[in-house]
């Protein structure tokens, strides 16, 4: 089983203890990640002057848009994965239909070629026995 860990971010100028099954890097990351939508947060015109919760609120909606665009676009990713998937599945039973038919061209060509050294052969002992017959 994953051992649960712990880990002191910065978040908004706080110290905050973390705890999860993730690395300590991972529970760094989410933390910058929050501290830059802060960021861009506080940079639009008027937001420092929005109650607290309404900056909560901005800040959730913020975060929950980044989450539907990545889920969207991991969805259009999979699909893609799929297609591929499935356009290879295609190419792969092609190819194998090809080779048979390689196969199968190559057999009748060995057949012909073998048809043909008999016939050379018929032809060799058939000339040969024009010529006896013509001495």
């Amino acid at each position: 089983m994953a051992v649960k860990n712990t880990a002191q971010v910065v978040i908004g100028g706080k110290i905050i203890t973390l705890g999860g099954y993730e690395s300590e890097e991972y529970f760094q990351k989410v933390a910058s990640y929050i501290n830059n939508k802060m960021s861009e947060l506080s940079e639009m015109p008027g937001y420092s002057r929005q109650p607290m919760e309404t900056k909560h609120t901005l800040l959730s909606l913020n975060v929950t848009d980044d989450y539907f665009k990545a889920k969207k676009q991991a969805e259009i990713f999979e699909q893609d994965l799929q297609q591929k998937d499935q356009e290879m599945y295609e190419l792969k039973h092609e190819l194998i239909a090809l080779r048979m038919k390689i196969e199968e061209a190559e057999k009748k060509e060995s057949d012909a070629r073998h048809q043909k050294e008999l016939l050379e052969g018929k032809v060799k002992e058939l000339e040969q026995e024009i010529d006896k017959l013509l001495k």
